[in-house]
């Protein structure tokens, strides 16, 4: 049986609240509770990160959007209403992610703060956000894999496929944990989203492979491509952010 993506509440009008977007807010409130809590850590006063939650948030929603519309344009063309109603799904994630971190990094440019101690203090609760985000692809009965037999398998248009929200969902929770933790004893300004971009991409490369809905660059998942650059990106930076860390270390200590 199919979950009902209508919440079961009689609202005026007939307006009808989806769990799509009720779960997606629920995940940005714990992710904008968590950075909020743990701002004094990165050096920051709580309250300056709704600063950068004010426009990282929106412009990263319609970073998602476009993304998604972008790259399934054969479904959208011609249709404004279409494009811009989110109701029913239809956000990306690495559209998402690209234009919040642009944000971020414009206004930190702009401040003339840490851009990389602002994404480390950052990067725990968007996986967080992103595991809690996941369950509204469920009740759209979206986001899934193909053909099953695995006795955790999800009824979809009556035939049972892989989960692969669960999938992500349950890995970017134990992403959050990780990297909650490895945040407490982090060694250089960078190495937590940098560790998030190699992560989460692994995941998102394997689990993509089993979803039937992927948007395509020709005849590629575009979320593998992404996942790989982002992949090599990070772990480019890892290195780079790593090795500055140890030489202003020895330049200070070592004569």
């Amino acid at each position: 049986m199919q979950p009902n993506p209508i919440v079961p509440i009689d609202f005026p009008f007939g307006f009808e609240l989806r769990w799509y977007g009720v779960l997606i807010g629920i995940g940005v409130l714990l992710a904008t509770l968590i950075v909020y809590k743990r701002a004094p850590r990165h050096g920051m006063p709580s309250e300056k990160v709704f600063d950068y939650i004010l426009f990282a948030l929106p412009l990263g929603v319609i970073g998602a959007r476009l993304y998604y519309v972008i790259f399934n344009w054969s479904s959208y063309s011609g249709d404004f209403w279409k494009i811009i109603n989110i109701r029913e799904g239809g956000l990306a994630i690495h559209g998402g992610l690209i234009f919040g971190l642009a944000t971020v990094a414009i206004m930190a440019w702009l401040r003339f703060e840490n851009f990389f101690n602002l994404m480390d203090l950052a990067a725990p609760a968007i996986a967080l956000a992103q595991s809690v985000g996941r369950w509204g692809n469920y009740f759209n009965s979206e986001a899934h894999g193909g053909p099953t037999d695995l006795p955790w398998a999800i009824i979809v248009d009556g035939q049972s496929v892989h989960p692969t929200f669960l999938y992500e969902s349950l890995w970017c929770f134990l992403l959050f944990i990780i990297l909650l933790i490895l945040d407490n004893h982090r060694k250089f300004d960078g190495e937590i989203i940098c560790l998030y971009g190699m992560l989460y991409s692994i995941e998102r490369f394997f689990v993509e492979a089993l979803r039937t809905d992927s948007l395509m660059i020709g005849l590629l998942k575009q979320a593998q491509v992404i996942s790989a650059v982002i992949f090599v990106a990070a772990l480019v930076g890892f290195i780079i952010l790593r090795k500055r860390q140890r030489h202003t270390f020895n330049s200070r200590y070592i004569r």
